[in-house]
C-alpha cells in the first residue's frame, strides 16, 4: 500500500466512526488515502455478532470512501492480556502505511478497551520512530507527523476542530449503517447505545460547533503542541 493521509485506530467496528467520520468524509472527498483499523471483531457485544458488524463496517467503508480495513483480531476485552502483540502489530502497520496522521481514542473514557487502545496506539507511534525497536521484521522506521485523539463517549473542550456541517447528514448515514449497535431490533436489549446514542453525537457536536462559531464540528485533542514558524 502506498502512504496514507490518515490511518485511524478503535478498538471495535463504529468506534472510528463515531468520533471521527464526518473528518474522514471530508479528507476522502479530497482526494486523501484514508484507513480504519479495529483491534477487535467486538465479539463480546451485546447486540449484533461479528458476521453483521463485518458487513455494517463494510458499508460504512464504502460510504466514507476508505482506502483499506484492517482487523487485528485481537480478543475484545482483552486487549491487555496481548498488550505487546498489539503494540507491535500498530507499529508495523504504521511503518508499512506511512500515515500523516494517527488517530486514537480519547484517552479516558468509559469504556476500557477504548483507553486501551488510546495507550496502545501511543506507544506504537513513539516506537515506530525507534530504528532499533522490531529492525529484523518491521519496513523502516517512521513516526507519523501528529497523533490526535478522537472523542467515542467522552466530551471534554477540544483543542482542535473540524468543522462537518456541510457533510453531517453524510456522517449520520455512516453511523446508521451500524443498526446492529443503536437500533432495538428483534432478539436484542437495550443498552447505552440504543438509548438515544446517535443523538447524544449530535448534541456534542453541536456544542463543539458552537465553540467555534459553526453548526456541527467533530473534536480533537492532540498528544503534541503544534509548531508554528510564525503566527
Amino acid at each position: 500500500m502506498s502512504s496514507l493521509d490518515i490511518l485511524a485506530i478503535g478498538a471495535h467496528p463504529d468506534d472510528v466512526e463515531i468520533g471521527a467520520a464526518g473528518s474522514l468524509l471530508l479528507a476522502a472527498k479530497k482526494g486523501q488515502k484514508v484507513a480504519i483499523v479495529d483491534l477487535t471483531y467486538a465479539e463480546l457485544s451485546s447486540n449484533g455478532n461479528v458476521e453483521r458488524r463485518q458487513q455494517e463496517a463494510a458499508a460504512a467503508d464504502k460510504l466514507i470512501g476508505v482506502t483499506e480495513r484492517f482487523n487485528f483480531g485481537l480478543p475484545d476485552r482483552g486487549l491487555e492480556l496481548v498488550r505487546e502483540q498489539a503494540i507491535s502489530g500498530v507499529v508495523d502497520l504504521i511503518r508499512q502505511t506511512r500515515p500523516r496522521i494517527v488517530l486514537a481514542p480519547y484517552f479516558s473514557d468509559r469504556h476500557p478497551d477504548h483507553e486501551s487502545v488510546s495507550r496502545i496506539v501511543r506507544e506504537a507511534v513513539f516506537n515506530a520512530g525507534i530504528r532499533k525497536y522490531q529492525s529484523e521484521s518491521s519496513a523502516e522506521a517512521y513516526r507519523p507527523s501528529q497523533l490526535l485523539y478522537y472523542f467515542i463517549n467522552s466530551t471534554v473542550t477540544p483543542q482542535i476542530i473540524v468543522d462537518v456541517t456541510a457533510i453531517y447528514p453524510e456522517k449520520m448515514e455512516v453511523l446508521r449503517c451500524y443498526r446492529s449497535q443503536f437500533e432495538l431490533e428483534e432478539g436484542s436489549v437495550q443498552t447505552p447505545l440504543t438509548n438515544g446514542y446517535l443523538e447524544m453525537v449530535e448534541y456534542r457536536e453541536r456544542l463543539f460547533g458552537q465553540q467555534a462559531g459553526v453548526a456541527l464540528a467533530e473534536g480533537f485533542v492532540s498528544a503534541a503542541p503544534y509548531v508554528l514558524t510564525s503566527l
